[in-house]
């Protein structure tokens, strides 16, 4: 990438050169110095041909190493903003987990509390048991699934830097 701009300048560089080229051959003839015979001309052109049909090729190759370096450029954006998005999407996952985690939570602390009320009472009252074991059930599945969900994330960024190491050992 940082060749882009040295590249660009050589390429305006070199069109300047080929500009003022073409001004000197429309130039008319009197503002050009006089020329003693057509062999002498004739050389001049061919001259003249030779360096604009150099600049042109290198004019060319600079341009095709401008369009490869920005494709090069374009992949590893698209690289990047795939990563982004598996990113995004990996956080959204946690997040959601997360969120179930905490509802989960909030409704077992709330039927435990039920369920304290009712034996401070001295009231056995086997549905809010029932409904306690229910909710701490979900909180486990909700645990599980937001370790799993944390688990999956920190293999997906790892699993880049394993497969790396594991070509540059075999290299």
């Amino acid at each position: 990438m940082s060749e882009l701009p040295e590249l660009e300048a050589r390429i305006a560089a070199a069109l300047a050169r080929i500009k003022v080229g073409l001004q000197g051959l429309d130039a008319p003839a009197e503002a050009a110095a006089p020329v003693e015979d057509e062999a002498e001309a004739q050389a001049t052109v061919a001259d003249l041909t030779a360096k604009l049909d150099e600049e042109q090729t290198a004019n060319a190759q600079l341009e095709e190493r401008v369009k490869l370096l920005k494709e090069r450029q374009d992949g590893k954006l698209a690289e990047l903003e795939a990563s982004v998005e598996a990113a995004r999407a990996r956080a959204a996952r946690m997040d959601r987990e997360l969120q179930r985690l905490r509802q989960t939570n909030a409704e077992l602390r709330d039927n435990n509390s039920q369920l304290r009320d009712a034996v401070a009472k001295g009231v056995s009252e086997p549905h809010l048991v029932n409904k306690a074991m229910m909710a701490e059930l979900d909180a486990l599945r909700a645990t599980r699934s937001a370790d799993a969900a944390e688990m999956d994330a920190i293999l997906e960024e790892l699993t880049p830097i394993i497969e790396k190491e594991a070509s540059d050992a075999t290299s």
